[in-house]
């Protein structure tokens, strides 16, 4: 069973001017010849971290990874305006042309996997292949399972905690009752809406992992501005039209793929891992019968390692002589 790769350290970190006020924080490590890859992340919002970094083989894979817009060490924090999903796809081809590649893989969990996709859709040709993990597809059904009714029938308790942090008459949208509170006026309110929407985001990716002890954790102001961004994104349903995904996977059948998903996924069900397939026939599919949201555990892990080092082999004799 294959594990992350040694720890190691960036060679070069900037950031990136977008022409606006955000400034985004890219880094890159590994080797600077190896075969491009950009680590996306999940969220929004939630940012990259120095284990990212080791899913790849530092000697075949020149490693990039960015903080997206108001995320991680991006500048400032928590920044929505000018902030949606066509301005990071334009961030990611930016820094393409910053790095100087023609073309790189992309690897992407969750929102990150939505992004990739969405990325390749508009510049197939920049896409030397994908490794998409536990896919969120950006549907309404999508959203709906995770904020209206699907998982709350899995973790009631937790749901109705999450219920009571807003007035009954704002319960019916429930995404747009949280992002009312948590911009109101009422501090109380504000801090209450984030702690329960965090805990609640928490309960449904790690589930039993969970521990319901953080839920004491003060409230900072970091917490408010990172729920204020996926409440921003979602409220604004992804900046996406529905189904624009899968309906328009048609143009990426050429770009070489690998579809992991967890069957114990409570956050993206696998249900969307199906469809992704099913939409993109040539990629291989690895279902793991029981690894849940999170890139961690021995089967996950084995699972993407083995993903970068098939792609590795695929490709290193192009760019590393």
């Amino acid at each position: 069973m294959k594990t992350l790769y040694p720890e190691l350290f960036p060679f070069h970190t900037f950031f990136l001017e977008t022409g606006t006020q955000h400034a985004v924080y890219v880094e890159q490590s590994g080797n600077p010849d190896g075969i491009p890859v950009i680590f996306l992340h999940g969220g929004p919002c939630s940012g990259t971290k120095p284990d990212h970094r080791r899913f790849f083989n530092p000697k075949q894979y020149h490693i990039v990874l960015f903080d997206q817009r108001g995320c991680g060490l991006s500048l400032p924090f928590g920044e929505l305006e000018n902030n949606t999903t066509q301005a990071l796809i334009d961030d990611m081809e930016r820094l393409r042309h910053h790095i100087g590649v023609k073309q790189w893989l992309l690897f992407g969990g969750s929102w990150g996997a939505a992004l990739a996709l969405l990325y390749a859709q508009q510049q197939p040709d920049k896409v030397l292949a994908m490794i998409l993990r536990a896919a969120f597809l950006a549907r309404q059904q999508d959203l709906d399972w995770f904020a209206k009714l699907g998982v709350n029938l899995i973790y009631p308790e937790q749901w109705q905690r999450l219920l009571d942090s807003v007035p009954a008459q704002s319960r019916e949208d429930l995404v747009q009752g949280l992002s009312e509170a948590l911009w109101g006026e009422d501090e109380v309110a504000t801090r209450r809406v984030a702690k329960e929407w965090m805990a609640w985001g928490g309960q449904v990716a790690l589930a039993n992992a969970y521990s319901a002890e953080r839920q004491n954790d003060h409230v900072t102001e970091k917490m408010v501005k990172q729920v204020g961004m996926e409440l921003h994104y979602a409220k604004n349903r992804y900046f996406v039209t529905e189904n624009q995904i899968l309906e328009n996977c048609a143009t990426l059948t050429a770009i070489p793929s690998i579809i992991i998903h967890g069957r114990q996924d409570l956050v993206c069900p696998i249900e969307a891992g199906m469809r992704l397939h099913q939409a993109l026939p040539a990629a291989q599919y690895t279902i793991l019968p029981n690894a849940g949201h999170i890139a961690q555990g021995e089967e996950m892990i084995d699972a993407l390692v083995t993903a970068t080092d098939h792609f590795a082999a695929k490709f290193s004799s192009t760019f590393i002589n």
